[in-house]
């Protein structure tokens, strides 16, 4: 069903909630409020949500390529299977939002809230989460090659089993965090917190990370940046 800006707002405002399969490619919703809409796999391509009000919508496996959804507020929102590649996502809230499987390759999240959200075998390669709040993520079996992940805060996060090859974690907080058999192969880890962080098995080989700080984490049997594989913390 191919709609424009004015169609949706239109039966929005009537009290529709239910636009799944909609084609709203390139529309623009700039500022909108769409407060639990329904956008189930729905085209939105090249959309403009930037400041857009949609906490507790459902966007699960909806096309959101190169879209628009900086400083929007996505708090609860269900993206499941939905796909971002390239999207803008910087300063936008996503706390306690489900994004497990979903495809952000290469978007920007930078600065963002994603605090609670779930991630669970996302992939999120090359995208930029500058800056970005990840306390208490579920990033199990994500993948985050080649992520900008710089001044990030990963407190109490579960990275376990996640891809992290060539990942910068410059200045990163992942305090308490679980790496439990990641793989950080040629991430670089200058300046990153990792106090009180499980990386049992996990595989550091080629990572910038100090030995200074190794007994800082659990290291039980964890592949170190000089290749050794350690015994206990």
């Amino acid at each position: 069903m191919v709609m424009n800006t004015n169609d949706l707002l239109t039966q929005y405002a009537t009290g529709e909630r239910q636009f799944q399969k909609a084609d709203l490619n390139g529309v623009s919703l700039y500022r909108a409020e769409l407060k639990a809409i329904v956008l189930t796999e729905a085209n939105l391509i090249g959309a403009n949500f930037s400041g857009a009000s949609l906490s507790g919508a459902d966007l699960s496996q909806a096309n959101l390529i190169g879209a628009n959804l900086s400083g929007a507020d996505l708090r609860t929102v269900n993206l499941n299977s939905a796909t971002l590649i390239g999207a803008n996502l910087g300063g936008a809230k996503l706390g306690a939002a489900n994004l497990a499987k979903i495809t952000l390759n290469g978007a920007n999240l930078s600065a963002a809230n994603l605090s609670e959200a779930n991630f669970k075998a996302a992939s999120l390669a090359r995208a930029n989460l500058a800056g970005a709040v990840l306390s208490h993520v579920n990033l199990q079996g994500a993948d985050l090659s080649g992520t900008n992940l710089s001044y990030a805060s990963l407190v109490d996060a579960d990275l376990s089993r996640a891809n992290l090859e060539g990942a910068n974690l410059v200045g990163a907080n992942l305090s308490n965090a679980i790496l439990q058999n990641a793989s950080l192969t040629n991430a670089n880890l200058r300046g990153a917190s990792l106090q009180g962080s499980d990386l049992s098995f996990a595989n550091l080989s080629g990572a910038n990370w100090p030995e200074e700080h190794w007994p800082e984490a659990i290291v039980n049997g964890t592949t170190l940046p000089n290749s050794k594989p350690a015994s206990s913390r």
